[in-house]
Parts: structure tokens; sequence; C-alpha cells
């Protein structure tokens, strides 16, 4: 194992402000596409499953180099939840996706990572430790031409990698979003890009503890598992942080490279709980429906925490074009 390190720095392209604008106004434009057809949503992970109330509890016992911005003491903080999938559509859950587990801590106070001050941490959680794709201009790609069908996904990968090459780009996408997903009770989820923690950098996972046994057999439906599981028991996993310790290692501006646990271990930093609720009641519903009309972006967070890598500054761009077209449909 090797120890956290502050040697790590961001490596933005020259011409990334150009090209994060195209494609966020590309993005829009698929956003607005699908709003005019299926309803006002987001440009990804526009299925919600549920909105749900939870809690945050930051531990006392946090490795010294945690100890920044929310990790600084302990306390407790309320937050709200959002599961979602991640396709520009809302598939059947029976499809392979990418599962976003959206969380907003709401009582925080401190600088902000967009300046000013904030009064919430937002982290943007998938189930994978990396995300798919070696840079934003691949992983645009892939979208854009996904949404117009599976041909137009094949033909763009032959286009850019020749068509051995596509074949085995094809099979890559298909093996990574095809991974086993046993429901967002018994799933970890990840951060996949770094944020940082004062000056150091790391990544976030979340790991769920005693939250009951499989899902039911049959046709995967997740808000139906999370309602019953929530009905019976409080649902609680624990919050963890890991540590960027070299460049090569643990690079921060790719964030298709898992870093390697048996180097730079999670530390559980504090515990997620979502309580026992009803989420097919009056309330419940209320919550989910003002969940899906509010915004979860990582840059909603602690100056201590802002979003690092070129994943992260896309978000940025991008997130902000499709709260805009969503504020304005």
């Amino acid at each position: 194992m090797l120890p956290p390190s502050t040697h790590w720095k961001e490596q933005p392209a020259a011409d990334e402000a150009v090209r994060f604008a195209q494609y966020a106004a590309k993005f829009t434009e698929l956003q607005q596409q699908r709003s005019a057809q299926r309803g006002v949503g987001r440009v990804l992970h526009r299925k919600q499953h549920l909105g749900l109330k939870a809690s945050v509890t930051i531990f006392p016992d946090v490795p010294d180099a945690a100890r920044y911005g929310l990790f600084a003491r302990p306390g407790d903080y309320d937050a709200e939840i959002r599961l979602s999938n991640g396709d520009s559509d809302r598939r059947p859950d029976r499809m392979p996706d990418v599962r976003g587990f959206a969380i907003r801590l709401l009582n925080v106070v401190g600088p902000g990572a967009r300046g000013g001050e904030t009064a919430e941490q937002n982290f943007a959680l998938i189930n994978f430790a990396a995300f798919g794709f070696p840079n934003v201009r691949e992983f645009y790609e892939v979208v854009m031409s996904s949404s117009r069908g599976f041909p137009s996904l094949i033909s763009n990968l032959v286009r850019r990698h020749g068509l051995v090459g596509g074949l085995k780009q094809l099979r890559r996408i298909l093996t990574v979003f095809g991974q086993p997903f046993h429901g967002f009770a018994l799933s970890p989820m990840y951060s996949a890009a770094a944020i940082a923690c004062g000056p150091y950098a790391i990544k976030v996972r979340i790991l769920p503890r005693d939250n009951g046994g499989p899902p039911a057999a049959g046709a995967p439906d997740y808000a139906v598992d999370m309602h019953d599981r929530l009905l019976v028991q409080d649902l609680t996993w624990d919050l963890q942080v890991q540590f960027f310790v070299d460049a090569a290692i643990t690079p921060i501006e790719d964030a298709s490279i898992q870093w390697p646990e048996d180097v730079t271990p999670f530390h559980t930093v504090g515990r997620l709980t979502v309580p026992k609720q009803d989420t097919d009641s009056a309330e419940g519903k209320a919550r989910s429906a003002r969940i899906e009309t509010s915004f979860f972006d990582p840059w909603y967070a602690l100056l201590d925490h802002r979003p690092l890598g070129e994943a992260m500054r896309a978000r940025r761009v991008t997130y902000d074009a499709s709260r805009k077209a969503r504020e304005h449909a």
C-alpha cells in the first residue's frame, strides 16, 4: 500500500472549452428531442426509480488525510437521494445500463466549488468503479450514436476503430454495461471520477451493509425492490473514500482506470442511512416528484471537494446546459 499524496494535478486540454460547449449543445438537442416525444426530462439518467429521504453521519475517527470539508469533523446531515437508470430514454430495468445513485446533503455550509457559499454537497455515484471510456470525446460519440439506434453505434465504432477494432470496442462496451446489477440496496456505488479532499484527491464509494437478501426472481423492477425493503427496514451503506497515491497508478484525468484497492484501500468515513418509508404514500410520491424536478450535480459541492479531471470538467458544462433546457421547457 502507498500513502495518500498531494502531488496530483489536473491537465486540461487547450481545446476543452470549445469541445465541451459543442458536446453540451448536442446533448441539449437530444434532450429537447426526447422531451418533445416523451415529456420533459434529463438528457441522461432520464428514468428515475425513486426519490428518497436519507441522512449521512460523518464519523469522528477518519484518516488524517480525509479531515477536510465534509469530513473535517463528525456530524449529521439530512440528505436526499435520486435513483436512476443512465440511458437517455426510459428503458425497462432488464436492459443493460448504468445505474445512478445521486446524493444531496442539505445542511452543508461553506465555500463552494462554483464560488461563493454552498448549502449542499452532491455526490453523483454509479454502479461502476471506473467510467467505461478513457476520454469525454469517446463517451460523447457513443452516447450520440447509440441514441440513434444500435446500427448507428456499430457504424460509429467501425468508422473510428476499423472493422476488427470496432467489433472489439462493441464487445468491450457490452461486457462493461452487461455486468450483473443486484439492485440499489445490494450494489456498491462509486464516484468513478475523482474529487478533491482539501490538498488530497479521493474517489468515493458507498458499500451496502445489512440490507436484506437478493431481490425477487423474475424481471427486475428496482423501484419495487427498494419500496418493499423500505417498508420493513432502514437501509444503510458505509461511506468510504480512496486516496490518490501516484499519477501513474491513480490517474486524475483518465477516469476509465480503476484505482487498485491493494495499493490504495477504501477507508470508511461515515454512514448513509435511508430510513423506513412508504414510497407509495402521498408523502413518498410527492417527494419523488419534487426530487425528479430538482438537480443533482457534483459541482454543487464544497470547495474542499471540487470535482477533478476531464470527465468532471465536462459534467459542469453539460449539466448546466441540461438544467437550463429543463427550466425553459
